[in-house]
């Protein structure tokens, strides 16, 4: 066989949505070019035409989110800890990939985007180990003055819309997904405008990963074109402005406010490797407060 017909042709990887489970392409057919970063913050070599999302994508991707709402908020806390262990373990085996793919959008060295991926794993796993947990942090039984029991569970809020942060396209984004997934939410994730490859790779890890689909529907694109509709659509009920500039963040709260979504306001995140604590989860949470009588007092005291 000679030399030239043994060379093979370069096999291009097509970047596409996450919603629903499968893998869309836009459905305005339209794409943007993404390029590396180089270590003095400009632009580097192509990297990928990643699809440009559409406000009907968005709307796709909050039918999905809701359609899955019921089953995983049904699930138990333990069932849940095992799908988001699973992505953990999915992760570890794709670590090359997702360390190159770091590396070209953030532009930083091998062994600075391996620590960032070593940690965004290990914040799966960290969140994983919460799902059976935060109810009797945020929860428990109310002392009152009378013959009830009451008793405080949290509940999640619903479909949430998540703006994942611009410079942090890993770490950053794990941070900001897994705690509202965590807790029982489903998520429409608008990921890194600049550096969406990892997002969108994410969303192949979540695929084989046991987690139903449309619990976490990833696009890519324009936050200042889809967030204004997301924060507006009645069928969102949360937000996590984490990504957005302080002119967009007003614009999504204001619309937000049309249907009182809960908005998570962006706070300042300087290093997103620290303990991030518990304040994500409880964000996302609602408190039911549930009253039943104890029964009959007489003089032995409660029946129970």
């Amino acid at each position: 066989m000679s030399e030239s017909s043994s060379a093979r042709l370069s096999v291009f990887k097509t970047y596409k949505l996450y919603v629903g489970g499968k893998f869309p392409r836009s459905e305005s057919g339209r794409v943007y070019e993404v390029t590396a970063k180089t270590s003095s913050g400009g632009k580097g070599k192509w990297l990928a035409n990643a699809p440009l999302s559409s406000r009907k994508d968005a709307r796709d991707a909050v039918v999905a989110a809701r359609k899955a709402f019921g089953g995983w908020s049904g699930a138990t806390a333990y069932n849940r800890g095992q799908i988001l262990y699973r992505v953990a373990e999915m992760l570890e085996g794709r670590r090359e990939q997702f360390v190159r793919e770091v590396g070209e959008a953030e532009g930083l060295s091998k062994s600075k985007a391996a620590a960032v991926v070593d940690a965004a794993i290990d914040r799966w796993v960290w969140y994983a180990g919460w799902t059976d947990k935060i109810g009797q942090i945020v929860g428990g039984a109310n002392p009152v003055a009378g013959p009830f029991f009451n008793l405080s569970t949290p509940e999640p809020t619903g479909v949430v819309t998540v703006v994942a942060p611009q410079d942090s396209s890993f770490l950053g984004l794990v941070s900001v997904i897994a705690p509202v997934i965590a807790t029982g939410n489903t998520a429409v994730v608008i990921a890194s405008e600049n550096a969406p490859l990892p997002a969108l790779s994410l969303g192949e890890v979540l695929a084989t990963s046991d987690l139903p689909g449309g619990v976490v529907n990833i696009l890519s694109g324009k936050a200042g074109e889809m967030g204004p509709h997301l924060a507006s659509h009645q069928d969102v009920n949360a937000i996590d402005l984490a990504g957005a500039d302080a002119a967009l963040a007003k614009e999504l709260e204001i619309a937000a406010a049309d249907n009182l979504k809960r908005v998570l306001r962006p706070q300042p995140v300087d290093d997103w490797s620290v303990d991030p604590g518990t304040a994500r989860m409880t964000a996302f949470l609602e408190t039911k407060t549930v009253w039943h009588p104890t029964g009959s007092l007489g003089a032995g005291g409660s029946s129970y």
